[in-house]
């Protein structure tokens, strides 16, 4: 391993980490609540929907990068899929509430964590099947 490797290591880990905490912070701007307060307060829902999110975007971003010779393209990768994630979860939750009445938002900020776990490992489903494709 050369200066050159360790350099492009260290970069690549910063703008990964850079691009996971700008994504979550994305995220957070579209739930009904917030998302740190909640795992301050103990809400388990909240807390597991929010690391396997993480998890699953993290995912993502580890095979984009492995994948490509680039950065920027690694990071389109990962905003790319970030979108279709969020479109997906967007249009699952929806068919839930009105095909089997169970809203997923609600239950996961009322703090039950069946309903929190089903959220997110909607994205590390969808985080499998994006990685996949690459």
């Amino acid at each position: 391993m050369d200066f050159e490797m360790i350099l492009s290591v260290l970069v690549w880990t910063a703008v990964g980490a850079l691009l996971l905490f700008v994504l979550m912070f994305v995220d957070s701007l579209f739930t009904k609540y917030n998302d740190l307060e909640e795992v301050k307060t103990g809400n388990m829902a909240v807390t597991t929907r929010l690391v396997l999110k993480l998890a699953a975007q993290g995912y993502i971003l580890s095979v984009s990068i492995g994948t490509s010779y680039h950065l920027l393209e690694a990071i389109m990768v990962s905003v790319v899929s970030f979108v279709i994630l969020f479109v997906l979860e967007a249009l699952t939750e929806r068919l839930l509430r009105h095909f089997a009445n169970l809203n997923l938002d609600k239950g996961t900020r009322d703090g039950k964590t069946g309903y929190g776990l089903f959220a997110g490992s909607l994205h590390v489903v969808g985080a499998l099947i994006i990685t996949a494709c690459l």
